[in-house]
């Protein structure tokens, strides 16, 4: 299901709500990764976390319109009844012409939209639409008038991410210095200027959501084997990393999983 890497015990979440994604507009797509709903109801308050992407969101809720940023620790949320939500996915990247200032600055932190933009009252027509469609229309509706210059650098924030996301072999920030032909340093300028995080950090959380996904497809998993694979230096420093990212141990999660 697209959009649930980095959902912790997922096989459980899918059973508590649902989650679509739609692709933005045209005009939207070289700053927005996707829009996602989730929906729920229930008997039963349920608490889900998430191991959350080097991508900051506009949600759209019942008890606000929040912008969050780049979270570095795990993201709970709880939910009550009946209630959907709508987010929106900025690239890695692509909310820097939005924010018109540093992403770091926001980094941990999350934002009214009234504060942001001195708006109020914007997430009611969003999640009071009819359907999913017109939840998406309505979130557009708010973002399409506020519509940033293009920015080219955007685009290459995404290309470099896209590298660590795309290979795992891609451990360490010199490595992707290498491949990019940037500078150490200016890799980490230019992460934290437009990603929020520096590309360390990029690395460490992608590491982290592929063995979470190993833990979570079913099936013994060599955790030595996958340490090495994902560039420990061994099995415990592999160990420590995961139980600091997801909450527990390897091999406490994979049993819950």
């Amino acid at each position: 299901m697209v959009g649930t890497r980095g959902v912790l015990d997922e096989e459980t979440g899918r059973t508590k709500f649902r989650l679509r994604t739609h692709a933005p507009s045209a005009d939207l797509a070289p700053f927005v990764e996707y829009h996602w709903i989730v929906s729920w109801d229930l008997t039963e308050p349920f608490t889900q976390q998430v191991v959350p992407h080097p991508n900051v969101h506009l949600v759209f809720a019942d008890e606000g319109a929040l912008v969050h940023g780049v979270m570095r620790g795990r993201f709970t949320r709880r939910l009550v009844g009946r209630g959907q939500v709508l987010g929106v996915r900025f690239h890695p990247g692509g909310f820097r012409p939005w924010l018109g200032g540093r992403v770091a600055d926001i980094t941990d932190r999350t934002l009214s939209v009234s504060d942001w933009w001195g708006d109020a009252g914007t997430e009611k027509p969003v999640v009071d639409a009819a359907d999913d469609a017109a939840m998406v229309a309505e979130a557009e509706s708010v973002l399409l008038p506020r519509l940033p210059e293009p920015d080219p650098v955007v685009e290459r924030v995404r290309e470099l991410v896209g590298l660590v996301l795309g290979d795992l072999a891609l451990t360490r920030v010199d490595q992707l210095a290498a491949v990019s032909g940037l500078s150490v340093r200016a890799l980490q300028r230019l992460f934290n200027d437009y990603v929020g995080v520096g590309p360390k950090w990029v690395i460490r959380r992608h590491r982290m959501h592929e063995a979470a996904a190993r833990a979570d497809a079913g099936g013994p998993v060599d955790w030595a084997a996958l340490a090495t694979e994902l560039g420990y230096s061994d099995q415990a420093h592999f160990t420590r990393e995961f139980t600091a990212a997801i909450g527990m141990s390897p091999g406490r999660y994979r049993l819950r999983s």
